[in-house]
């Protein structure tokens, strides 16, 4: 039965994201969507002296285009956030292990659109730092119609789909019958239970940028994510 989940692509998400995506085998990234304002697909929040803190990516508030088509503004904006993770994270325990990888990503490269930038950061991040192994795909690849729970359902259907995990938010559109009619499983996930880890800035939180973890438990970041429901125990240190 192929596991399968399916989400619009976020700027440096949260541990959530992450976790829905080692669930299932094919995770597709659905960018060929509306792009929303004030949303998770340009910005993300980091822990800093004062609470919790916006990193946000200036790509405007038009609403008429396709994540797919938000492109990026030739601003500093790269260089802005590059600075704010020095300023708040310098002194993390692993820090100057992703330091190279932050360069590149945000002082070595140039950007053209959204959807490609927080594609690459998702994947590097699950593959090369998680060490996770689900398939990544793009929802254009498969040209699904409709609107919605339709479309939802085309997509799953044609990427061969035998069970579905989605976040918690999306009860308020799914209905279960169409799941239960075209013979795939749905399963709703839990984000609840995230053991605390050592984190700046008091008091802890769970609701920032994966950063935030790997920044200060570096390898063992994914017991954090998942790892403490499949062994009952905290890592050794």
């Amino acid at each position: 039965m192929k596991r399968v989940a399916t989400i619009q692509s976020s700027y440096i998400p949260w541990k959530g994201y992450f976790d829905i995506i080692h669930d299932v085998d094919l995770f597709i990234f659905l960018d060929d969507v509306q792009y929303t304002r004030n949303d998770w697909r340009n910005r993300n929040r980091v822990k800093s002296p004062d609470g919790p803190r916006w990193l946000t990516i200036p790509v405007g508030g038009k609403t008429d285009r396709l994540i797919c088509e938000v492109r990026l503004p030739e601003s500093d904006w790269a260089q802005d956030h590059y600075r704010v993770l020095c300023q708040y994270y310098g002194k993390a325990p692993f820090f100057e292990k992703y330091r190279p990888w932050l360069e590149e990503v945000y002082l070595g490269r140039t950007w053209t659109y959204l959807s490609e930038l927080n594609q690459h950061l998702v994947t590097t991040i699950f593959k090369d730092f998680l060490g996770g192994t689900t398939e990544f795909r793009d929802s254009r690849e498969f040209a699904s119609h409709g609107w919605k729970l339709e479309r939802l359902m085309d997509l799953l259907d044609k990427a061969g789909a035998g069970l579905y995990v989605s976040g918690p938010s999306a009860r308020d559109y799914i209905d279960p019958a169409a799941f239960k009619q075209a013979g795939i499983e749905l399963v709703f996930k839990d984000y609840s239970g995230y053991p605390d880890y050592s984190q700046p800035y008091p008091p802890f939180s769970h609701q920032v940028t994966i950063l935030d973890l790997l920044l200060n438990v570096g390898p063992e970041s994914p017991y954090y994510v998942w790892g403490w429901r499949e062994t009952g125990s905290r890592p050794a240190h």
